[in-house]
């Protein structure tokens, strides 16, 4: 079984490897690689800046922590792309931050972001042009629209977490794009 198990693996993975060497399929996807690509990098910085011993942070008793915040963008990608990108059924089923590390938490975000990014590699234009309807607007999109729903959403929590280290005297990473 665990023979079965490893071979599968690997024939995925040389297939995002394969995928990955030609490119994106579409005009939409070439173009918004290099975008998501920067989210990713900028996320993942601000993830790391923030001190593991701070992870527990929030701001009110409300607010999610910082590490919440991190493993709902790291889970959420994924979710995202699943239920609107790709059209699957999901169930939600988030991680507990607070049984987390600093470094399971970053991985878990790298997951997410790598997920989504093999899926811009491989997503055919007669997806992207597929519609879909936003669970808590109601609206219609195209599942190219979707994929900036994903980033959008990302960044809203991205941008939290960005709060949450000015407010512990932390300068966070310089955005670039």
């Amino acid at each position: 079984m665990k023979i079965i198990g490893f071979f599968l693996l690997g024939l995925l993975a040389g297939n995002l490897l394969w995928a990955q060497e030609q490119g994106p399929q579409t005009d939409f996807t070439k173009m918004y690689l290099p975008v998501w690509l920067e989210a990713k990098a900028h996320c993942l910085a601000v993830a790391d800046a923030m001190p593991e011993e701070l992870y527990d942070y929030r701001p009110t008793p409300v607010s999610k922590s910082f590490a919440e915040q991190m493993v709902h963008i790291g889970y959420t990608i994924e979710l995202l792309t699943k239920r609107y990108v790709l059209g699957m059924k999901v169930t939600p089923n988030a991680p507990d931050a607070a049984t987390m590390t600093k470094d399971e938490i970053i991985a878990l975000v790298q997951e997410g972001f790598d997920y989504t990014t093999e899926v811009i590699y491989s997503i055919e234009q007669t997806q992207l042009d597929e519609t879909c309807v936003m669970y808590h607007s109601g609206n219609t999109v195209s599942r190219a629209f979707a994929f900036f729903y994903v980033q959008d959403h990302m960044t809203n929590h991205r941008a939290k977490a960005n709060l949450y280290l000015r407010m512990n005297d932390i300068d966070p990473p310089e955005y670039t794009w």
